[in-house]
């Protein structure tokens, strides 16, 4: 299961970022995953819920998932299609020139923070809960 170390590279990836933006913690992910990128979408959601608990910056964290359909380019007829649907031959013109232009894809499109403290303010290490 590969899924799982493209998750660990994932959550490496937003903790430098939100650290980069002095965010405390992160609220949601939203990740792009294309139809045929080989990730099972499935497996990446499980493997993230299971690491986010390591990292505390990340422990409420909510995961979106937008699959990116697959889309095809026939270089003969000049026109797209699904690739899912019809594979390496255009439906089109029959044509097997053809090449995949979207759809592998795996990229974090969203990272939502929850607010940082503001400037001279310290965090606090037990925030009341409200009632």
């Amino acid at each position: 299961m590969h899924e799982l170390g493209l998750v660990f590279h994932m959550i490496d990836a937003v903790e430098a970022i939100a650290k980069d933006n002095k965010a405390l913690e992160v609220a949601s992910i939203t990740m792009e995953i294309g139809e045929v990128s080989g990730v099972v979408t499935s497996y990446f959601r499980e493997c993230f819920e299971s690491a986010k608990t390591k990292v505390p910056a990340l422990k409420e964290a909510k995961l979106e998932i937008v699959v990116v359909e697959a889309v095809s380019y026939c270089q003969d007829c000049k026109k797209t299609y699904p690739t899912v649907k019809y594979g390496k031959k255009c439906p089109h013109c029959g044509s097997d020139r053809t090449y995949l232009v979207y759809g592998r894809e795996l990229t974090i499109r969203e990272i939502k923070v929850k607010d940082p403290p503001l400037e001279g303010e310290e965090t606090p290490k037990n925030p009341a809960k409200p009632s």
